[in-house]
């Protein structure tokens, strides 16, 4: 029984222990019943041990499947409401998983939550619970799952070669089936007790981004640069409790997070299945951006964020290399401004200032932002939650302009010539021995 539960003192804790994400098998045809009928299954098999492992009382809930909801109102609600409340997060992996555009909302709004538990300190044990409904190659998987821990062992040989799916559908393999499921079932009960992942608010499922990039699409990176000052640049008068050892360490919620802003962004973005470059605008070779007197263009780079402190525009030259980097600016590169409302200096007549030199340094890309349909990323984004939020809207808006206005350049072939047909009832033609006749005529 679980003694967490029972401890003296402790609020009962009734959610519902896994969310179990699947991909809707399509009919093959109209006598074809139901698609997902042995999904159910391993559903209601996982509950009964759960039920069985834990101290839930009758008529809890011991776990989640959408089965009954497709057509009924308010089913988004209800799912966002569970992805924010159950302990632990279990996918069912098969190759129909990682195009699912639903599954992929949901594996982003549940590790989001995660990720912002980890940066507020509360919780640094992963929550999710994978199991092979069907067998997957590593190489089938997107770049933002494979950090996933894929755990098989003590589950069977023939889970790992055939997948759940495999054993339940084979009478001889049942004894391994019940195995297995019971495996999986001590798993999620102990994850859950591990990392104690608390709820969240629930996230707008409509508006949630897919974690699984579209199929035959290739790999997307992004750029991340943090224009910041450190600890030992800032402005004497300047709150030094934000920044750190380099620009990276920059912590603008830090009345919120436990981490640096450029490590919360990098592992959001990962999760929007997205390759991240991250460097310190400091270090960036900005002359790479200028028209050189109309010698040459900046290179065609891959879409780019910029993070910025406000508090960065008290150096000069740094508001130099920013008027420089914004001149050149490409439609594909795009900012967000985070300015954390708990912050008075930033309120200040001092922060006011630096905001109004920021405005003169980046008009450009500050424009564009503004002319977007995510305009609060340069406007101040106030709280931690509004800058997770945001995020993925800029890195979509941010890739969509590098599709649609970067120039494609084929890669540099040898001139191969023209082949040429040769009539050999004609008199013969120009050739080695007559290189001046070359040009006179084909034949």
């Amino acid at each position: 029984m679980d003694r967490a539960e029972r401890a003296p003192g402790r609020v009962p804790d009734h959610r519902p222990y896994f969310f179990l994400s699947y991909a809707h098998t399509p009919p093959w045809g109209p006598d074809s019943g139901d698609p997902d009928h042995w999904v159910r299954v391993l559903f209601k098999d996982l509950c009964s041990h759960i039920m069985a492992l834990t101290a839930l009382p009758a008529g809890s809930n011991a776990g989640f499947m959408d089965r009954e909801m497709r057509s009924g109102e308010g089913w988004p609600e209800k799912l966002s409401q569970n992805l924010a409340s159950c302990r632990v997060f279990v996918p069912l992996f098969s190759p129909r998983y990682f195009s699912s555009e639903m599954c992929g909302r949901e594996w982003f709004a549940f590790t989001e939550r995660m990720l912002h538990a980890r940066t507020t300190g509360e919780s640094d044990v992963p929550a999710i619970v994978p199991a092979l409904w069907t067998r997957v190659e590593f190489n089938e998987l997107p770049d933002s799952v494979r950090h996933i821990h894929l755990d098989d062992s003590g589950l069977g040989s023939g889970y790992a070669t055939r997948g759940i799916y495999g054993l339940i559908k084979l009478k001889r393999l049942r004894e391994e089936y019940e195995e297995t499921v019971l495996g999986l079932a001590e798993r999620i009960v102990r994850v859950a007790h591990e990392s104690a992942l608390p709820p969240s608010r629930p996230r707008d499922y409509e508006a949630t981004p897919s974690a699984f990039k579209p199929p035959g699409t290739g790999p997307r990176h992004i750029r991340l640069t943090v224009a910041a000052p450190t600890r030992d640049t800032v402005p004497q008068h300047r709150d030094r409790q934000p920044y750190g050892d380099d620009a990276l360490g920059w912590n603008p919620y830090h009345s919120e997070s436990t981490r640096p802003l450029s490590a919360v962004a990098e592992d959001l973005i990962r999760t929007l299945d997205y390759r991240v470059t991250v460097a310190s605008f400091d270090d960036e070779d900005t002359s790479e951006h200028v028209f050189a007197a109309g010698v040459h263009e900046p290179p065609v780079q891959g879409p780019g964020i910029l993070l910025v402190d406000q508090w960065a525009l008290s150096d000069e030259e740094r508001r130099r290399r920013l008027k420089t980097f914004d001149a050149a600016a490409r439609p594909w590169l795009s900012a967000i401004i985070p300015r954390n409302r708990a912050d008075i200096q930033c309120r200040g007549p001092e922060g006011q200032r630096l905001a109004e030199e920021l405005e003169r340094a980046i008009p450009t890309i500050l424009d564009r932002a503004r002319r977007s349909d995510h305009r609060i990323a340069v406007n101040g984004v106030p709280t931690l939650t509004a800058f997770t939020n945001v995020l993925p809207a800029v890195v979509a808006h941010t890739t969509r302009q590098f599709l649609k206005h970067a120039e494609a350049r084929p890669p540099q072939v040898p001139h191969v010539p023209r082949p040429r047909l040769l009539d050999l009832s004609a008199p013969p033609g120009p050739g080695p021995e007559n290189p001046e006749d070359d040009d006179k005529g084909e034949a």
